[in-house]
């Protein structure tokens, strides 16, 4: 509650709180730091006379602040607490203030002008007004506090909404102290200052953000943070620089009282407020307040323009109380006005019943913080969970390649020895090879140099054989390596590369359950609309979802729709049944769970129309599609909107007009009937065709069970379809034609009619079935 009590200019509680014309409430030496000047060109009031009112000062105060009025160009407003003009004075600013429109009855009180120049609050700040020399240092005050600009050049802006008010003949007095708002705020003063009392540990106030034992006392106390501070921390922790420049710093609290019973042994002077040794005087809102938080006996507030007089009415144009006097003299003597009390009550019931409202948003408010710290916890759980999840996979992954990399190492190794193994092998048998070629050719060259022809012959065919055995060995490719010494290994590690620079997180949780929203599901007839929602704070994807519907009798489940939409409409349904519907949503990971099932009842009679869709071109349709006549001297056919396939059905049609004896045809058809010729003559409708006369019964062109009685104009034919029987009757005027005209209906079936110019019928339907018709009429030959 306490930023309620702060002034929005000084940051500090509430001193002498103003309130504004917008209803904001500001301190009043606040007020006068942010009053500003409108620009030169306006029109400039004359300052009022200033007059001594007797408002109970000693003579020595009236003569100070006398002494302390301002030069021509200011004035001192008139106040519950100090002087100001007389009636003729005021008469004369009122004149003015009309003849300027500044504060008219039917007058806001806003100004237009706002100043460029504008302090960080978002108002311009004027310097305080210098006390004269030579006054006293009450009396300076009080012409600081009252002083302003003339009425007449002078406005104040809201720090809060930014709005400008005209200052009139009274300046800133003129506007209504807020002593409700004052009294709240020495009561929280009291309350607070009892609980710092409670809580000191010692007689002096400490530091309470020292480290050192004991605390070092404290030198200041910040008002907007509440904490006590010695010099070293002030300067440490709370710098009159940056965010803590606008802070304000003030003495520690003195040290609270020693024992509740020294409190209790106080003098009844001093507890019914008394004046103070110094014998000043406290103002009227001083004394109100201080009686709300004490026992003496509270005073009321009174007029400021008349101040001998107690509030006694409420003006509901300006919404302000008011004097009688105010009434009688004043600006408010045509104004709508009702008692004090009863308004003050009547405000009073309607801040309680704001108030639950607001009680009940801030139960809802605590809630959804409950939820919201828990989604915290939730977070800071699954987060650490995916967390262990996800070094535990790049864990398995980094055991996976190192395996892989034993494995790639082992066969490269195998590639070598092997290799190796070959070069080396052939390395010997060369070498073999080479020593014995080597050997055979030296001795040859010895046996060449022997000059002994008969031993040469003896052994030269032999020796020439084995040179030439020897030459054979080295065959062509003996000479070339067998293997390479390049490697044919070669390890494609950019798709692995690639799939790790791309490892990410892909949706593997299954789509939450949609909600359905039970406000848009609707029925209409034999069609059902149903619409639901992906719940909020959902990060599952969904690629759509799956519609189920069951078939009206408490059956099995079927898909009806398949999907991206969160809306659909099933039509061609039964009528008079209750039908259960739930949807489930899916994405890649599979089908979530379902929805909450939720339970429609179509309509219990059919409301329908002729289809201009699905008849003859000839027919003629008007009455929103409920009269129906043809340009055709042949018959045609038209069909109805709804399709029977379940329950009891009844509908009239009202012959309009009946010319020249035709012959309409009443009854139901399948979709696909012809309608290029009278209803019945194929099997895909089942009729009653009607003269002036008589009536039969036809489907596949056969007509059977003639009855007497036809039909003219404002006559009125029934059709009932009974598909629980499985029947079909017609009914004249509210009398059964004939017996029943068809048995074993079974299927699909629309309501129909065929008929040429010369008739013209209205369908009615929405009706119940009738209980009271007729007996039937006995067929005819």
């Amino acid at each position: 509650m306490e930023e309620e009590l702060k002034c929005p200019v000084c940051g500090s509680l509430f001193r002498e709180p103003i309130i504004l014309p917008c209803s904001h409430n500001v301190c009043l030496p606040c007020a006068r730091t942010i009053a500003v000047q409108t620009p030169d060109g306006e029109q400039h009031l004359p300052p009022p006379l200033l007059h001594s009112r007797g408002s109970g000062l000693p003579a020595g105060a009236a003569a100070a602040a006398a002494a302390a009025a301002p030069p021509p160009d200011h004035e001192t407003p008139a106040g519950p607490a100090g002087g100001g003009g007389g009636g003729g004075g005021s008469a004369a600013g009122g004149d003015h203030a009309d003849k300027l429109s500044l504060y008219s009855e039917t007058d806001s009180g806003y100004g237009s002008y706002t100043p460029s120049l504008k302090s960080p609050n978002g108002v311009r700040v004027l310097p305080t007004v210098p006390a004269p020399p030579g006054s006293s240092a009450a009396a300076a005050r009080g012409a600081a506090c009252c002083s302003l600009p003339s009425a007449s050049s002078s406005s104040i802006t809201c720090p809060q909404c930014h709005r400008s008010a005209s200052l009139d003949h009274r300046g800133l007095r003129g506007f209504r102290r807020n002593r409700l708002l004052e009294a709240i705020v020495q009561r929280h003063q009291q309350g607070r200052g009892a609980a710092h009392g409670a809580s000191a540990a010692a007689a002096v106030a400490v530091c309470q953000l020292c480290d050192r034992t004991p605390p070092e006392p404290a030198a200041t106390l910040c008002e907007q943070c509440d904490v006590l501070y010695c010099a070293a921390c002030q300067l440490k922790c709370h710098p009159s620089r940056g965010p803590f420049a606008k802070h304000r710093l003030v003495s520690p609290p003195p040290p609270p009282p020693r024992a509740p019973a020294e409190a209790a042994s106080a003098s009844p002077g001093a507890a019914q407020g008394a004046p103070s040794a110094g014998g000043s005087c406290k103002s009227p809102g001083a004394t109100g307040a201080g009686a709300a938080g004490g026992g003496a006996a509270r005073k009321y507030p009174t007029c400021p323009d008349h101040e001998m007089e107690n509030y006694s009415m409420y003006c509901v144009s300006c919404r302000a109380p008011v004097c009688y006097l105010c009434l009688e003299e004043g600006r408010h003597g045509k104004h709508e006005v009702k008692p004090l009390g009863a308004m003050w009550k009547q405000h009073k019931a309607q801040l309680s019943q704001a108030l639950n409202g607001v009680s009940d948003k801030a139960k809802e408010a605590k809630e959804f913080l409950v939820q919201l710290k828990n989604i915290l916890q939730q977070i800071q759980e699954n987060g650490l969970d995916h967390e262990a999840c996800l070094v535990a996979q790049c864990d398995a992954l980094v055991d996976a390649l190192t395996r892989q990399k034993a494995k790639l190492l082992t066969k490269i190794t195998k590639e070598r020895e092997n290799k190796l193994k070959m070069v080396w092998d052939q390395i010997n048998h060369c070498t073999l090879k080479l020593r014995q070629s080597t050997g055979l050719m030296e001795y040859c060259l010895e046996v060449i140099k022997e000059n002994d022809p008969s031993g040469f012959l003896q052994i030269s065919d032999a020796l020439i054989k084995r040179v030439q055995v020897s030459q054979e060995q080295w065959v062509k490719g003996a000479l070339e390596p067998k293997v390479s010494a390049e490697f044919e290994l070669t390890l494609d590690s950019g798709p692995l590369l690639q799939a790790i620079h791309q490892l990410d997180f892909i949706q593997m949780k299954l789509p939450p359950v949609p909600l359905l929203q039970l406000e848009k599901c609707c029925t209409r007839n034999n069609s059902v609309t149903l619409a639901w929602r992906t719940p909020p704070f959902t990060h599952s994807t969904v690629d759509g979802y799956i519609l189920e519907l069951d078939d009206g009798d408490g059956g099995q489940f079927r898909e009806v729709y398949v999907g991206k939409e969160t809306l659909c409409t099933i039509d061609g349904l039964h009528f008079n049944s209750t039908y259960n519907a739930r949807v489930k949503a899916f994405n890649s990971s599979g089908v979530g769970p379902y929805s909450k099932t939720v339970v429609l009842q179509t309509s219990d009679v059919a409301w329908f129309t002729f289809d201009p869709n699905s008849g003859h071109r000839d027919i003629i349709l008007s009455n929103d599609n409920q009269t129906a006549t043809c340009s055709s001297y042949d018959d045609r056919v038209v069909l109805g909107t709804a399709a029977f396939s379940k329950g009891v059905h009844y509908w009239e049609l009202h012959v309009d007009r009946y010319d020249n004896h035709p012959d309409p045809a009443f009854g139901v058809a399948r979709a696909s009937v012809g309608k290029d010729m009278m209803l019945g003559k194929d099997d895909k409708a089942w009729a009653m065709y009607v003269d002036s006369n008589r009536s039969w019964f036809m489907h596949c062109s056969s007509h059977t069970n003639r009855t007497e009685g036809g039909v003219c104009k404002g006559a009125t034919v029934g059709v009932l379809l009974d598909l629980n029987e499985h029947t079909l009757t017609f009914f004249i005027n509210g009398q059964q034609q004939g017996p029943t005209a068809f048995s074993h209906v079974d299927g699909v079936f629309m309501p129909a009619l065929s008929l040429n110019r010369n008739v013209q019928v209205t369908l009615h339907t929405g009706l119940e079935v009738p209980t009271n018709l007729g007996r039937p009429k006995v067929p005819g030959n």
